[in-house]
């Protein structure tokens, strides 16, 4: 189903220095997220690290018949990634709160300060409480940030560059995930390197805590609040313009009636929020179970398996950062241009082919204590490398970007909890599990990952709308109730209010 790009221009705009200065600090919330994911597969690779909290694991990594796919399996070794997920599953429901009665500004900057601290306690950490309590820190800056940045971004942004402007968010967290693997590359033999890759975490952080102290409200939240002249000011300084009537009566009125809604979380259980519910609920079971957080996560444990030095697995997860990174700037400029279902669909096909050759490799050269063939090594490589650029340009920055621009205003930021705690619980989930999924199913963990993603083609091709260009508060009007399954809840709820 597409949507006409007139919807774009119903509303002037113009993309001002502020809102985009607003939108790349703000995506540093994505910086900060991304070195953390990429951080810990290589800390909890490094002996040192391993030595100190999880003896045990050292001893497995290095007996010589201990299986490939089994070395790394340790419950306490996953809840370090593991445990900042489940935090910020719990952080997110006072986030969203949060983000509605403060607004969304000092929701940004709440999460730079816990993050900040949870830094310190990792860096500084002496025994494996200290650690994980670090993490739970993290994973409250986490749920903070990803409530608050992609919903800020979608709301300041013009509608027709809303898309590029959003996928900020993920272009700056993959950036994230690359620097982090570079300082793990160059401090993994350090004696006190995990602390290094731990304590860089603190410049993004520090970075969104200034940055912070820039950025405007955005307007929808400032008329949210009551704030109706600071609204329409800051509205028209976005926009470059003076005349934003339009736009301001529009934000008015959603505004109104948004405040009809007592209970948003109530709101969301009847059926016309049932289609950006369900829509966000699966972009995040997609997205986490692509099999994208196998490779970011443990991308160097991952590597190692398959018979790679710890140099060269640290490499590895180099080269699939950079190809993350730069793979991302192709949503950034084609998103609003292709729209979000292509690119679905498009990357469904890509990560299905290269899971299913990497599977297919593995089942039949690695064995439980040989090493993978050097040739089928670097065939493996590059797949996973074709499998990470597909995913960079597709699910990685639409999983954030659809949720953030779907719901309406009564229902946005409750529902923006709502994606942000299911991303959040199927990231814990998945990395709780994978250590001990991969020792078990071996091989075929990669099938089961391809079998997601025909899943989300599936869902793109047959049920997904498309949003690009249209306006956030007609969402509803231009999108949902023209959805030819969709469009079955709106009347639903229309007959109740007529009875």
């Amino acid at each position: 189903m597409a949507i006409s790009n007139s919807a774009a221009e119903d509303l002037p705009a113009k993309l001002t220095t502020q809102v985009a200065v607003c939108s790349i600090i703000a995506a540093f919330g994505g910086l900060m997220f991304g070195y953390d994911i990429g951080i810990t597969g290589g800390v909890t690779s490094m002996d040192v690290f391993l030595k100190k909290f999880f003896p045990s694991v050292y001893v497995k990594k290095h007996h010589a018949r201990e299986d490939n796919y089994c070395k790394f399996d340790d419950q306490l070794l996953q809840l370090f990634t593991s445990s900042l997920y489940l935090a910020a599953v719990v952080c997110c429901l006072f986030a969203s709160m949060c983000c509605k009665r403060y607004g969304r500004k000092i929701t940004i900057q709440l999460a730079s300060l816990f993050f900040l601290f949870g830094v310190i306690l990792n860096a500084a950490a002496m025994n494996l409480m200290m650690l994980i309590f670090g993490r739970i820190l993290l994973g409250a800056g986490v749920g903070f940030a990803n409530q608050a940045v992609p919903l800020f971004i979608s709301e300041i942004a013009p509608n027709k560059y809303r898309g590029g402007l959003n996928v900020c968010f993920q272009l700056l967290l993959t950036v994230g995930i690359l620097f982090a693997n570079i300082v793990n590359y160059f401090t993994a033999t350090h004696p006190y390197g995990w602390r290094i890759s731990l304590a860089g975490e603190a410049i993004p952080a520090l970075f969104l805590a200034l940055g912070s102290l820039l950025i405007v409200e955005t307007p929808t939240s400032l008329i949210e609040r009551g704030y109706n002249d600071r609204g329409l000011a800051t509205l028209q300084k976005i926009r470059g313009l003076e005349d934003v009537q339009k736009e301001y009566d529009e934000i008015l009125n959603t505004t109104k009636l948004a405040k009809q809604i007592k209970h948003p979380f109530k709101n969301l259980m009847k059926r016309s929020s049932w289609p950006q519910l369900v829509t966000s609920a699966l972009l995040q079971f997609f997205l986490e179970f692509s099999g994208i957080n196998m490779i970011m996560f443990y991308a160097p444990i991952l590597f190692q398996t398959m018979g790679f030095h710890s140099d060269a697995s640290l490499l590895s997860a180099v080269m699939t950062g950079t190809i993350n990174t730069v793979a991302t700037l192709v949503a950034v400029f084609c998103v609003d241009r292709l729209g979000r279902r292509f690119l679905l669909i498009e990357a469904a096909i890509q990560m299905f082919i290269a899971q299913v050759v990497t599977g297919g490799i593995l089942a039949a050269f690695l064995k439980s204590t040989n090493v993978l063939p050097k040739t089928y090594s670097h065939v493996v490589l590059i797949a996973i490398c074709v499998f990470v650029s597909g995913f960079a340009w597709s699910l990685g920055p639409l999983g954030w970007l659809i949720p953030s621009e779907i719901f309406p205003l009564e229902t946005r930021t409750a529902g923006l909890f709502c994606a942000v705690s299911m991303n959040m619980l199927f990231t814990f989930i998945t990395a709780q599990s994978f250590l001990t999924m991969l020792c078990h199913m071996r091989a075929m963990i990669f099938f089961f990952f391809s079998g997601c993603i025909v899943m989300m083609g599936v869902y793109a091709i047959a049920i997904l709308p498309e949003t690009k260009g249209v306006s956030i508060d007609q969402m509803n009007d231009k999108v949902w109730k023209k959805h030819w399954l969709w469009k079955r809840c709106f009347r639903h709820d229309h007959q109740q209010s007529r009875d």
